[in-house]
């Protein structure tokens, strides 16, 4: 029989960047942009209170996503509980190619086990892991959320696979949040079923060499951001974005579309010490922020999902 914990459980999960340019449903990170999610075990019914980014229009009932996941999880561990009182602070903005989805399903997962007494046991961190992919269909956002750092990882017949790579300490990012969403939905449905060999076999290079850029050559990341399978298909969604990308690479600068978009996500180095020619820093970069957007600079964060309270 399931024991469920006293007490309120605060779990923090960090925002997503996936494909970095050429890594198409394989590649992502995790960026030190973090919503906080809290939850506890009552007598009876379900109370959902939601604060900050696009909190208007979030469901307050069972087809709240973080919900959903731990309803998920719960199952999992065979046992659901009476009443659940869960409350959002949500930093990352929806829709924007930044893991909102992703972060609200791996916090829901981690809330969940967290809920119940042993949950690590009956639940283990490759079980999270799993249940994650499978609610969100890929592991390219879901794994960085919950492992942290850079995560290569992929789909092998019904099992999911992940394994983290090194970062160079010395790089950050700079994200730029356009006012608009554009749905995961809509961006893929504009991707042809094939793409030329040429373009595969370029690309598969690319993300080869971003994989050596991130660890330790980032003057390199400026080619290995190049990408050849999805990027451009998607213009018509993300006019703007793609103006920006190619504005910003067209100076030498390692940008990209964050996700499925329209996130836009330029790699740069710390506050004070540029890299040489790879990058001019995050002050130069936060200057380029189009009218109307947001731009942040953000570390590469190296934890994932964590209990914090």
């Amino acid at each position: 029989m399931v024991r469920f914990i006293e007490g309120p459980i605060t779990v923090s999960v960090p925002a997503t960047s996936a494909n970095l340019g050429p890594g198409f449903d394989s590649l992502g990170l995790a960026l030190s942009l973090r919503d906080e999610l809290s939850a506890e075990v009552v007598g009876d019914g379900l109370a959902v209170g939601v604060e900050g980014c696009d909190a208007e229009g979030v469901p307050r009932d069972e087809s709240h996503l973080v919900v959903r996941a731990m309803r998920a999880a719960f199952d999992v561990m065979q046992g659901q509980p009476p009443g659940l009182r869960l409350h959002c602070l949500n930093r990352i903005p929806h829709a924007r190619g930044l893991g909102s989805s992703s972060a609200a399903i791996v916090g829901g997962i981690v809330l969940a086990r967290s809920l119940v007494a042993g949950g690590q046991l009956v639940m283990d961190d490759d079980a999270v892991f799993r249940l994650a992919a499978e609610m969100e269909g890929h592991p390219d956002n879901v794994a960085p959320a919950f492992h942290g750092g850079f995560v290569i990882s992929g789909r092998e017949a019904s099992d999911f696979w992940a394994t983290s790579s090194a970062i160079d300490p010395r790089i950050s990012a700079v994200v730029y949040v356009p006012p608009n969403p554009v749905s995961t939905e809509a961006a893929r449905s504009l991707l042809p079923e094939s793409v030329p060999h040429a373009d595969a076999a370029a690309n598969a290079g690319r993300a080869a060499l971003l994989v050596a850029s991130l660890a330790g050559q980032p003057e390199l990341l400026p080619l290995a951001t190049r990408d050849y399978l999805h990027q451009d298909y998607r213009e018509s969604a993300m006019p703007d974005s793609l103006a920006l990308v190619r504005s910003l690479r067209a100076d030498g600068h390692a940008a990209i579309v964050s996700g499925a978009g329209p996130s836009v996500l330029v790699f740069t180095d710390g506050p004070m010490q540029p890299l040489g020619h790879w990058s001019t820093g995050p002050a130069s970069l936060l200057a380029r922020c189009p009218e109307g957007w947001t731009a942040s600079h953000l570390d590469l964060e190296t934890t994932g999902a964590r209990v914090i309270g």
